[in-house]
């Protein structure tokens, strides 16, 4: 049997391991994010899976919260004069803006469809109706 000492270390270099596991994954999914190229008058970031929500502080540093809404840039009158998004981007890509600060978020390359409730659910009456096909 193993002394408590012997399981003590074992324990101890576990959650180090893990700690460090954990700070790879932030500083990486942090370098992913840097990475976004940056428009002269509009902050952009990249949107993470699922998200829905706003995620840019404030200068006290609390959360915007604001919904992020799909904003097509080429109808606002607004971006027609400044023209960056259109230039940046050509004339409809997928971008969303926040409602409150107005960031811009690109989508995750991880999602794969522009669908923010999810993919659904089977019917439990046996009867599924297959999806449109594109």
């Amino acid at each position: 049997m193993a002394s408590r000492k012997t399981l003590l270390v074992e324990w101890s270099v576990s959650r180090i391991e893990r700690h460090q596991a954990a700070f790879t994954r932030t500083t990486l999914a942090t370098t992913v994010t840097t990475d976004v190229p940056q428009l002269p008058k509009h902050k952009v970031k990249i949107k993470k899976p699922g998200q829905r929500a706003c995620n840019e502080k404030d200068a006290k540093g609390k959360f915007c919260g604001g919904h992020l809404k799909r904003w097509f840039y080429s109808e606002d009158v607004q971006e027609q004069a400044c023209g960056d998004a259109e230039k940046a981007w050509g004339k409809d890509a997928e971008v969303y803006r926040c409602e409150h600060c107005k960031t811009l978020y690109l989508p995750s390359p991880e999602e794969s469809s522009i669908n923010v409730a999810g993919p659904g659910q089977t019917s439990i009456f046996g009867l599924t109706i297959p999806g449109k096909e594109r």
